[in-house]
């Protein structure tokens, strides 16, 4: 089996397994970010100096995540590589933000005085940040097929991923600088 049929399999459940994760994210962050601003002590809560940072990051990162699953099942629907740019950019800054969250959660742990909600929410970012980035290898991974994102090869069909066939283009109709020029003149 090739590597993009193989990775093009397991690109939609895992970003269905992000979208929830994003979304617990957000909702530990929220909650923990309010009881914090009203200074409310909750025994679930805790908290040190860096609390504040950890949970705007981790707001940042879940909400910037969720929104990027968006163009990574529209990619995973059309497997093209019109929606792999989309799908790829935002899904590197979703990765981006939740490894910062990531290195504001260690140094959440190393600092200690930390609550329950706030140990769970620690795990979350950790784990989002390896399903993120194996996400982000898995969409790279699918673009090895065939040669499917190149410049010689466009509509690409696969038929049931195991034959993907592409339509080679003609070294002609690369070479559009000549063309342009004579059709200028004429």
């Amino acid at each position: 089996m090739a590597a993009g049929a193989a990775s093009r399999r397991y690109v939609g459940p895992l970003l269905c397994v992000n979208l929830v994760m994003h979304a617990a994210v957000l909702g530990l962050a929220g909650w923990s970010l309010n009881k914090f601003i009203d200074g409310e002590t909750h025994r679930h809560l805790g908290g040190n100096t860096s609390t504040g940072y950890l949970l705007v990051f981790s707001l940042m990162a879940g909400v910037v995540g969720v929104c990027s699953v968006l163009p990574g099942f529209l990619h995973v629907r059309a497997w093209r590589g019109e929606t792999l740019a989309a799908a790829a950019s935002t899904g590197l800054i979703s990765w981006a933000l939740t490894a910062l969250s990531f290195g504001l959660a260690f140094k959440h742990i190393t600092l200690g005085n930390r609550g329950r909600r706030l140990r769970t929410l620690e795990a979350f970012i950790a784990i989002l940040t390896l399903t993120q980035l194996l996400y982000l290898i898995l969409l790279h991974a699918g673009s090895l097929d065939c040669g499917m994102f190149s410049l010689r090869c466009r509509n690409c069909d696969d038929d049931g991923l195991r034959n993907l066939r592409c339509e080679r283009i003609h070294r002609e109709e690369l070479d559009t600088s000549s063309k342009s020029v004579r059709d200028a003149g004429a």
